[in-house]
């Protein structure tokens, strides 16, 4: 049956909604008259105005104290909309709530062995099972064929901006003009995921020294201090970004000609739009959301990590202090020494690091 109405329930985070943008394309390119709406945390509708897929972006913010009254008026608006279908991306009891007090005709979502909590399949009316999907994004493409999408292409719809003019910068890093530079970002949510920024460093002082590359260090909210860290330890050869919209985060990923990074929302951005890539991975599986491009290198100490998708690491052994700054480098220079830029097909490259040993 076509769909004339179909509601995203993604809340959150950033790199979880780039994952996402395959599944919408491939709806949009399914159902080109859809009207395709997005239910989002406040917080990241700046990142969807760069979506063109989209029709509206609908902001999400916890009720609170004084907010309910706001989130009701929210979901009457959704009611009223009359969807065909609502697909919770997220798998969370709350976005599962959402989705059913939607009014959509189908609520669907995973199954329970694919929910991070699964009493959310008791919400839906359908749910789907991505049997043999690795990737967060085949995950998530599967839930769009649920709807009839064809199109399995890993294609991500996303307009970048100009890239930002900072005067102060363009001696260094050529911003603005054009000079090629490395990304840094040794920022995360998560204290779990963040390499020391003093090994970013290091990293830094080698992209100078072998590939002529100065590097520019990103931050986000209470992070300054750690690009400030990387800065101190560099020798020179980074700098500290000025702070940044979601819009000159994305121009400067795609300008970049490499970026450095945890499991974060600048790294799965840099990804989606063609950079190449060198990922740190520890507490998280690179398998399920790390970079996709065949030529891109993950340094993953995934295996030897006991504390998987926890914030803040809760042994002594933490698994991120293992990766060297040697083994960076060399996944630095490997990827360096591949295309010039990420091609969205095909295996990824996967270096472990642990054990001596590539992986594809």
């Amino acid at each position: 049956m076509p769909m004339e109405r179909i509601l995203i329930v993604r809340l959150g985070s950033l790199g979880d909604i780039v994952h996402a943008l395959p599944a919408v394309a491939a709806l949009r390119a399914t159902y080109p008259r859809a009207r395709i709406d997005w239910l989002v945390d406040a917080r990241h509708v700046s990142f969807l105005r760069l979506v063109p897929t989209i029709d509206t972006r609908i902001e999400w913010r916890a009720p609170g104290a004084a907010g309910w009254r706001r989130s009701l008026a929210v979901i009457r608006g959704l009611r009223a909309t009359r969807y065909d279908a609502a697909l919770d991306l997220q798998g969370l009891l709350k976005s599962a709530v959402l989705s059913r007090a939607s009014g959509a005709r189908r609520a669907i979502g995973f199954s329970a062995a694919y929910l991070r909590e699964p009493g959310a399949r008791w919400l839906y009316h359908e749910t789907v099972a991505p049997a043999g999907a690795e990737h967060v994004v085949q995950k998530n493409l599967s839930m769009a064929r649920a709807l009839g999408a064809a199109d399995a292409s890993w294609t991500f719809p996303i307009d970048v901006p100009p890239r930002p003019q900072w005067p102060e910068l363009q001696p260094m890093v050529g911003v603005g003009g054009d000079g090629r530079f490395a990304l840094l970002n040794p920022g995360a949510a998560w204290p779990n995921k963040r390499w020391p920024p003093e090994r970013f460093g290091r990293v830094a002082a080698h992209l100078q020294r072998r590939h002529g590359l100065p590097s520019l260090t990103i931050w986000g909210p209470g992070e300054r201090d750690l690009a400030v860290a990387v800065e101190r330890t560099s020798d020179g050869a980074a700098v500290v970004s000025p702070e940044t919209s979601v819009g000159e985060l994305v121009a400067l990923a795609a300008a970049a000609s490499v970026i450095v990074a945890g499991d974060t929302g600048p790294l799965h951005i840099a990804a989606a739009v063609g950079t190449p890539v060198v990922g740190l991975f520890g507490p998280t599986d690179p398998a399920r959301n790390g970079p996709w491009a065949p030529d891109d290198v993950v340094v993953s100490r995934v295996d030897a990590c006991h504390c998987h998708h926890k914030r803040s690491c809760l042994i002594d052994r933490w698994c991120l202090a293992d990766i060297a700054v040697s083994d960076v480098e060399a996944a630095v220079d490997r990827r360096l020494a591949g295309p010039a830029r990420a091609r969205p097909d095909g295996p990824r490259v996967l270096l472990t690091g642990y054990d001596g040993h590539d992986r594809t």
